[in-house]
């Protein structure tokens, strides 16, 4: 039987670290973490969430406007964003190998733990089953 993973925190540990060199407050955050995508809703982030999600409180996984806002308000590329949630939630890692293919992108769990050997096979698969490639 397989036991539970330990709780992971990559995005509450990626806002707390991320407004401390921002120098934002969680009340300034809340104010300017606005989904570009529909500017008129306003923010939605509450600053009591945020603070929840920084001190590893438990809170709801947050919707996909939500991550586009914290990006902006974060001012980080929304992937980072996007996979940090992944993480925290759902216990997935991407895994992007700019070395060897920058369009490649992996979801796979546990990833840290793999072998450096069955990560390369990982890789192959995926270029494998890549469907753009010639």
């Amino acid at each position: 039987m397989e036991t539970a993973p330990d709780p992971r925190w990559d995005l509450a540990d990626l806002v707390r670290q991320r407004m401390g060199e921002l120098g934002l407050s969680f009340r300034k955050l809340a104010e300017v973490a606005v989904d570009p995508a529909s500017g008129s809703a306003g923010p939605l982030w509450s600053r009591g969430t945020l603070e929840n999600l920084t001190k590893r409180e438990p809170v709801k996984a947050p919707s996909a406007p939500q991550l586009r806002a914290l990006a902006v308000g974060l001012q980080l590329p929304l992937r980072a964003i996007q996979d940090a949630a992944a993480a925290q939630w759902f216990g997935v890692e991407t895994i992007y190998d700019d070395d060897v293919d920058p369009e490649t992108r992996l979801l796979v769990r546990r990833y840290q733990s793999m072998s450096p050997e069955d990560r390369r096979r990982l890789q192959i698969i995926a270029e494998t089953y890549d469907p753009s490639r010639p």
